[in-house]
């Protein structure tokens, strides 16, 4: 039975979709002003392993992340660099969805712009004025907090915390904490026309209106990073709530924020506590940003795999905050080896590639166990991993219990293959590949819902240099198989050492020595 965390509601509830069978999710996304960093890439990946695991369990899900493509921000980097709005836009909307592509994350049904939902926004706003939820004010229309009693349900944090907007429409304002939901334009600014006049969307009423054209006034999830929580995601209730008189998200999730690392928590040069799961003034201090200086996240695609940045994303369940460094993914690179040895092994035995394996896509798809597991140890203990999988996933979709279970799924595998010394071909009969096939059913069935391993590395091109290199591997595996047999061993373990200094693993097997790039 799943169960979610409600922001809302501070505590876990039974997952109950607004209409049965069907799942819609709203996560709020990027205002494309700067290339996107990681701090941008937790989220989608998040998301995207929550609708794989609704999709799994038989629901009909629709994924919707948002792109702010005007602001304040875009504006003011527009003319920095003196380019269209538009154009700088595009390009930073490219760079996300190549971005995103990395990663592994496809499942996102639509993108919608805020340009491209303008009218549904000024119809919005507009039916607040008419409801006296909103007034103008010289060009500018502002949502009148006072007006909405329930203001802070979502974060607890009063209508005193809300500092609104600064500048020339403090003046124009009923209170310092109404928030705009449309602002008139300044000389030469990109703007649309309105009942109000010229001008653009406020930032809260964007998401509002696009949620509202694609799920509906009342839809199942509404998610996004902590730090939207407070005003961000209180206000989109207070606008949403008010124009339609009904819930605007049953559940409201919260990820946490990406740290960095060592300085989470880091002020004034002395080291505070470390940030903790829904403590967003922990979170914020080391939180990774554009303000920050962040890298672009295709420049650390240089360094490591979208899969291996995937990987690293769900190995912390998605409400806690996660530590950044390029350790930890060194870190993590290196726990995937586990994974790509034993595809390696598998090949080996069956002849076939782990990633055609074909696996069920729902969990109430059978696969044939034709065994009956009582008393077989292997099948017990299979069995035990799957329901075990199933619950840290129904448990507030807690995908770092998952990657737990699927080392223990290998792990096991490989146990299985060492007792049965599947790795010789004579001991290979049609009981143990049968049972060994059924764990591999498994792995790749559980992976492919948190996005795992869904397709192999990319393979290095085959050009001259890679088959000299094969050729050269193959001279000194010779070398090496030579001395062992004279029993220079010393010569042996030198050449297998220096090799491994250069990143190049040996493995010896039944039918020879294999080698590997690390």
């Amino acid at each position: 039975m799943l169960r979610v965390y409600n922001t809302l509601s501070r505590s876990k509830e039974q997952f109950q979709p607004v209409k049965e069978g069907k799942v819609g999710i709203y996560v709020c996304g990027p205002t494309v002003y700067k290339p996107s960093h990681i701090g941008h890439m937790v989220g989608p990946v998040i998301f995207d392993a929550v609708k794989r695991y609704l999709a799994y369990s038989g629901y009909d899900v629709t994924l919707v992340v948002n792109v702010t493509d005007v602001d304040d921000k875009l504006i003011a980097e527009s003319q920095r660099r003196g380019v269209p709005m538009a154009q700088l836009a595009a390009e930073m909307t490219a760079d996300y969805m190549n971005n995103l592509d990395a990663l592994g994350v496809d499942s996102i049904d639509h993108f919608p712009r805020c340009t491209e939902t303008m009218d549904e926004i000024i119809e919005f706003t507009k039916t607040l004025v008419e409801k006296g939820f909103a007034y103008e004010a010289e060009g500018d229309v502002y949502f009148e907090v006072a007006k909405y009693p329930e203001y802070g349900k979502l974060s607890h944090r009063g209508v005193e915390a809300l500092q609104g907007d600064g500048g020339g429409m403090v003046s124009r304002k009923k209170s310092s904490a109404d928030f705009a939901l449309w602002k008139s334009a300044k000389p030469g600014e990109p703007s649309w026309e309105s009942p109000w006049g010229p001008g653009r969307p406020g930032w809260h009423i964007e998401c509002s209106a696009m949620s509202r054209k694609l799920l509906g006034k009342t839809f199942d999830i509404h998610g996004g990073g902590l730090d939207l929580m407070f005003p961000h995601h209180e206000n989109e209730i207070a606008q949403s709530e008010c124009c339609h008189g009904q819930t605007m998200a049953k559940y409201w999730m919260h990820n946490g924020l990406m740290q960095a690392s060592s300085e989470v928590g880091k002020v004034g040069g002395r080291k505070t506590r470390a940030a903790e799961e829904g403590d967003l003034a922990s979170q914020e201090i080391g939180k990774i940003s554009k303000s920050k200086g962040s890298q672009p996240f295709s420049e650390m695609l240089k360094q490591f795999s979208g899969e291996t940045i995937r990987f690293f994303v769900l190995s912390t369940h998605y409400r806690r905050p996660i530590d950044f460094s390029e350790e930890r993914l060194r870190e993590v690179e290196t726990g995937m080896e586990t994974f790509h040895r034993f595809f390696e092994s598998y090949k080996r035995i069956t002849g076939k590639s782990f990633y055609d394996v074909k696996a069920p896509t729902r969990h109430d798809e059978k696969i044939d166990w034709d065994y009956e597991h009582r008393g077989d140890r292997f099948l017990e203990k299979l069995l035990a991993r799957c329901i075990d999988f199933e619950s840290y996933m129904d448990d507030d979709f807690n995908t770092g219990g998952g990657i737990g279970v699927l080392f223990e799924l290998v792990r096991l595998l490989n146990k299985f293959i060492n007792d049965e010394e599947l790795e010789k071909p004579a001991n290979r009969n049609q009981n143990n590949l049968h049972k060994f096939q059924l764990g591999v059913i498994k792995l790749r069935e559980f992976s492919a819902v948190l996005g795992l391993f869904r397709k192999p590395p990319q393979e290095a091109s085959a050009s001259g240099d890679d088959e000299l290199t094969g050729r050269l591997m193959e001279l000194l595996i010779e070398l090496r198989a030579e001395s062992r047999k004279k029993k220079d061993f010393a010569t042996a373990d030198q050449i297998r050492n220096r090799l491994a200094e250069i990143g190049v693993v040996l493995e010896d097997r039944p039918g020879g020595t294999e080698w590997s790039r690390k």
